[in-house]
């Protein structure tokens, strides 16, 4: 199963390592040289597919464990003042994703867009600390019954040039459902309550919409 977001990409190089490898067969003499770039074709058509693969996932909803919303590894797990939007202390969880990553973007719990707005920006790469101040990004807020509001961010890295964010304010939407999508490299910011109780370690891989990254203690429904 491959993401919507590569049809297009995908039927484009497909039709043109196709032609490669045709026109190599037939114009060029030198077995080796031949064999090189059909290899090279194939290797290419490769990466593209395994790039935009969007592998289903059964998800175990709750409303007391916040989920992965991408795979990567943590990369940043510290107390920091989020601007934005809350304007006040918050805990950062973040998961970088390298180009070899399932670059789907799912939502981490179930609650209602309250707030949802894209910034262009830099191209820095994506474990840089201004990255995501700097960078062509998107905030969601999503609220939520058990930990209230909390904000992600999909960031863009040096090879990833088109974010994809299908959050609307107003919508109700359910955890690990496909919220969007980042090409080529990229990273995800958590920015959660202070008492949240974080469950995932720096240098972690996780999965989206399986590895529990935070719990909250019960809060009525605000």
């Amino acid at each position: 199963m491959f993401h919507r977001e590569g049809q297009k990409i995908i039927l484009t190089t497909f039709f043109s390592m196709a032609i490669i490898v045709v026109l190599a067969q037939f114009y060029i003499a030198e077995p080796w040289l031949k064999m090189t770039i059909q290899i090279l074709a194939l290797v290419i058509l490769i990466l593209i597919l395994q790039f935009f693969r969007n592998p289903k996932r059964v998800v175990n909803k709750n409303f007391n464990d916040l989920l992965a919303p991408v795979d990567g590894k943590v990369v940043v797990i510290e107390e920091v003042e989020e601007e934005e939007y809350f304007k006040d202390k918050r805990i950062q969880v973040s998961i970088f994703m390298s180009p070899t990553n399932v670059h789907v973007t799912r939502y981490p719990a179930s609650g209602v867009i309250k707030y949802s707005k894209y910034h262009p920006g830099k191209y820095l790469v994506a474990w840089h600390p201004k990255s995501s101040e700097k960078n062509e990004r998107t905030t969601v807020v999503i609220h939520t019954p058990r930990f209230g509001d909390i904000l992600y961010r999909q960031i863009a890295g040096a090879m990833a040039r088109r974010i994809v964010n299908y959050a609307e304010v107003g919508e109700n939407v359910q955890q690990g459902e496909d919220s969007g999508f980042i090409k080529f490299g990229s990273r995800v910011d958590l920015l959660l309550p202070l008492d949240s109780a974080i469950t995932v370690k720096l240098n972690q891989k996780v999965v989206g919409a399986k590895t529990c990254i935070a719990t909250t203690p019960h809060r009525d429904e605000e």
